[in-house]
């Protein structure tokens, strides 16, 4: 049986357990996906461990994914995100599957992106995968973020512009597709990024919050547009790291009911 997991520290709170072990046995592969608690301190001992083991593949959450970068040799998208998120133990090799889980996302739901204005709100490291790849697309993209300096930084390494939050309204007034990249609206109670007067019929909206429905997203459907959720992102990003470990096509309709099962479990 081949082995595959994920490293993270906390880790309970992980749903690619359930997400990869669907895949696994839908296609009849004789794998098995864990869940690992490594700290910070010990990751490097951890990875040294998996590629003696002859694991076959790892992901990596928080807080890992920057500190794999000491660790392991980096492709040319998880070197310029600065982070990795999937592992080939054999070659100690890593990736960044962030980008390319929120553009399946986003072709799943029938958005297109050459010459789309998209707002993307955030700078961390979801909003660098996202950004770069919208860049790749050739979109128009503005960043918007609480600290100006940091969307002006991050805006000039993806080719956009960079703005605060104050120019939010008019920014959502031009975009036709709004991210919302950042941790807001994973809790009840979240103030609102958006007022839900600013949003137009016909304008997409996808926040990468995967553990509720967010008010974002409920305002969105309520304003006839085109909502979509994190699961979404964290269903394609698993994917793409299916495709890195075993050269096939995930199957990516029973991963995303593997995930909103599991999530339905913890409500």
């Amino acid at each position: 049986m081949k082995s595959y997991g994920i490293f993270g520290y906390p880790i309970e709170h992980s749903l690619s357990p359930a997400m990869q072990n669907a895949a696994f046995r839908a296609l009849g592969l004789n794998a098995c996906y864990h869940p690992f608690r490594v700290a910070p301190d010990d990751l490097e001992d951890a990875l040294d461990g998996a590629r003696a083991m002859g694991f076959s593949g790892l992901n990596l959450t928080i807080p890992l994914k920057e500190r794999a970068l000491a660790y392991l040799t980096p492709d040319s998208a998880a070197l310029e995100m600065g982070a990795i998120n999937t592992v080939v133990p054999a070659r100690m090799s890593g990736f960044n599957t962030d980008g390319l889980g929120a553009k399946l996302a986003l072709e799943r739901a029938c958005v297109t992106l050459d010459g789309t204005k998209v707002l993307l709100i955030g700078s961390g490291g979801a909003a660098r995968a996202i950004a770069f790849m919208l860049a790749e697309e050739e979109a128009e993209i503005a960043i918007a973020n609480r600290g100006k300096a940091r969307a002006l930084d991050l805006a000039s390494r993806s080719g956009a512009d960079g703005f605060g939050l104050d120019e939010l309204e008019r920014l959502v007034s031009w975009a036709d597709l709004i991210i919302n990249a950042t941790s807001v609206g994973m809790s009840p109670g979240d103030a609102r990024l958006i007022d839900p007067r600013w949003l137009r019929k016909g304008k997409a909206v996808f926040d990468i919050v995967y553990n509720r429905k967010t008010e974002l997203l409920m305002d969105a459907e309520r304003a006839g547009c085109p909502a979509i959720d994190g699961v979404s992102m964290l269903v394609g990003q698993g994917a793409a790291s299916f495709r890195i470990w075993t050269g096939l096509e995930a199957p990516v309709d029973i991963m995303e009911r593997a995930v909103r099962e599991a999530l339905g479990g913890r409500r």
